[in-house]
């Protein structure tokens, strides 16, 4: 199990699966941080309760409208364009970068706050991705099911 959740995250998403599942999840609407953060706080047996999904996502949600979504937007409005301009290719590929590195930035600040939850809790009836994506009710439950095995390595 990895301590810290950005290597949690790089490994989860390194493994077979991962990362067809959160490009799918991306695109319908999901906060793949926010899911990762989940399942790393599951491995950590942090209980998934509301206040805490709460705290969560209070500090996601504006994140990814103001930093990540912008970044993605202007790199997937580049793409074609990208292919046939060198130089914007390369413009693109540090947008690319800019946006893993806001990313990087919000599980950093999701880390920090659930740091002190404590571990180990009883398990309740509710996981973290249950309680992390109740107003996406079309999500694709197979991707967050393969999410789930990458990360558990089943």
């Amino acid at each position: 199990m990895c301590a810290d959740l950005w290597s949690f995250a790089l490994s989860t998403y390194a493994r077979a699966g991962a990362e067809d599942a959160c490009l799918r999840l991306q695109e319908q609407g999901a906060d793949v941080c926010l899911l990762l953060c989940g399942l790393w706080l599951e491995q950590r047996g942090v209980a998934p309760e509301p206040a805490r999904v709460l705290a969560l996502r209070e500090i996601a949600d504006p994140w990814q409208a103001d930093v990540v979504q912008p970044l993605r937007m202007v790199r997937t409005q580049w793409r074609a364009m990208a292919q046939q301009d060198v130089e914007l290719g390369a413009l693109r590929e540090r947008v690319k970068a800019l946006e893993l590195e806001a990313e990087r930035q919000l599980l950093l600040r999701l880390e920090a706050l659930a740091k002190g939850w404590p571990t180990g809790e009883r398990a309740t009836d509710q996981t973290w991705l249950e309680g992390l994506v109740t107003e996406a009710a079309n999500l694709d439950h197979d991707a967050l099911h393969q999410l789930r095995a990458a990360a558990t390595g089943t």
